[in-house]
């Protein structure tokens, strides 16, 4: 059996992780490997549901 995590990013948090996804798949190109699993990765956290939530600091 699979364990789903699941991650609460704020939009800053999830803009900086597509940024380093982008620039780890720019500089898989320039090095000419393969970059199937970052592009998968990327196509997730743009495709995944945005959840508003309340956050209570303590």
């Amino acid at each position: 059996m699979k364990t789903k995590y699941h991650i609460y990013l704020t939009g800053e948090e999830r803009r900086a992780v597509i940024n380093s996804l982008i620039d780890l798949r720019n500089d898989l190109i320039s090095r000419g490997k393969y970059t199937d699993i970052i592009d998968e990765l990327i196509i997730k956290f743009t495709k995944a549901k945005v959840k508003k939530i309340k956050v209570k600091e303590v």
